[in-house]
């Protein structure tokens, strides 16, 4: 949702995905949901979005972002399993 808003377009030009916007905007207020998801390729998504299985996760994060951050936001998908997403953290911290 957030690529089809004019607000993100500069964003998405800096990528050279500027057309993107365009492309979402239109969707967007068609109620095509799914269809925004199947043109958000993955080049796109993972330069937004660390993605990947959560053992992977605190190492890609600090391979991407160690130095730069002090704080990180979670929208995980299966958010019911707190044991998983705590090995996550306490790998974050010890990282």
């Amino acid at each position: 949702f957030y690529g089809s808003t004019p607000a993100y377009r500069p964003v998405l030009d800096h990528h050279g995905w500027g057309d993107l916007q365009t492309e979402l905007n239109t969707l967007s207020k068609q109620g095509k949901w799914v269809e925004m998801g199947e043109v958000v390729d993955d080049t796109v998504l993972r330069a937004f979005a660390v993605v990947g299985a959560p053992e992977d996760l605190a190492s890609e994060i600090t391979h991407r972002f160690g130095g730069l951050l002090d704080r990180i936001q979670f929208y995980a998908h299966d958010p019911a399993d707190p044991e998983r997403w705590s090995e996550v953290i306490d790998a974050l911290r010890s990282a």
